[in-house]
């Protein structure tokens, strides 16, 4: 599924994430994190997430990619739920907009999508204004240590409100 949003004016076109996409993707990705983020709680998820196209977007501009979200199935105990991360937005395109649109875009379409939920690591400040919270993701553990004030949870059905227990496979 691809979803195409009707971008305001000046806003990029968002585009659901295509096989032929996925080079500048990882380019813009590692342009933004560099080669830090192999480190990070997030990347040890993706080691066993599956990887959701039909969630992921990416943000053009004048036929160049500003912005990516991908987005990862898995489980919470026992409840599938979806996995946010990476968001990158190319230098130039920050304090525009951009994220926030991928994120609301994202959001919007595992919410279409039927999923529980959609849990990521990131800050509260900032994923707040989309529904996230920490309080929602207390009962839930990653499989790397990270700080449990940045592991972030919105809910789409009551499956979603009640999460506990590890991130694992599907």
């Amino acid at each position: 599924m691809s979803l195409k949003s009707s971008p305001a004016p000046g806003a990029p076109s968002l585009l659901g994430q295509r096989p032929q996409d996925a080079a500048a993707a990882d380019a813009l990705i590692d342009r933004a994190f560099g080669p830090g983020r192999f480190t990070k709680v997030s990347e040890r998820v993706r080691e066993f997430a599956q990887f959701a196209p039909d969630l992921s977007f990416c943000a053009w501009r004048d036929g160049r990619i500003v912005g990516v979200v991908r987005q990862w199935r898995v489980r919470a105990g026992p409840t599938p739920i979806v996995f946010l991360g990476p968001i990158a937005v190319e230098v130039g395109e920050r304090s525009g907009g951009v994220g926030g649109l991928l994120v609301e875009q994202a959001c919007a379409a595992a919410k279409a999508a039927g999923e529980a939920a959609i849990v990521l690591v990131g800050d509260e400040p900032y994923f707040a204004r989309f529904g996230f919270s920490a309080a929602r993701a207390a009962d839930v553990s990653l499989p790397s240590p990270v700080d449990p004030r940045r592991v972030l949870a919105i809910a789409f059905s009551p499956a979603g409100e009640h999460l506990r227990g590890p991130v694992r496979a599907l």
